[in-house]
């Protein structure tokens, strides 16, 4: 008899919101474990109510009037909701800084000036 696997309320309940660590991780196709130290992703450690809400805020393609109307609450109530949820989460970079290399290899192919190679180094830290 296989045992089911725990769903993530049953594991925020067990663990009461306290941080921790994956150790181990098995694909369930084909038997296959890793062990090691995994982070959860950012959405996972969410305390469940968060879980649901950002689900249903996505669900409802960022409408705020519509999840006034699935939560029963105004737009001042959402809108702090998801400012305390954006202040837990890290922000994705989605265009990073070129690298170094990057501003060199254009310098030289005379894509840009030396004075807008020597900004966009100064703007990296």
């Amino acid at each position: 008899m296989t045992e089911q696997p725990l769903d993530w309320q049953e594991l925020t309940n067990l663990t009461r919101g306290q941080p921790f660590v994956v150790e181990r991780v098995r694909l369930a196709g084909n038997g296959v474990a890793i062990e090691g130290e995994f982070e959860l992703p950012q959405l996972a450690q969410l305390n469940v109510e968060d879980q649901v809400f950002v689900t249903a805020f996505v669900r409802s393609h960022g409408s705020i009037k519509e999840m006034e109307r699935i939560f029963g609450v105004s737009y001042p109530t959402i809108k702090a909701r998801l400012n305390r949820i954006t202040q837990m989460l890290d922000f994705v970079e989605t265009d990073p800084a070129p690298s170094h290399a990057d501003v060199i290899d254009r310098l030289r192919r005379g894509e840009i000036t030396a004075n807008e190679a020597v900004s966009e180094l100064e703007g990296q830290t």
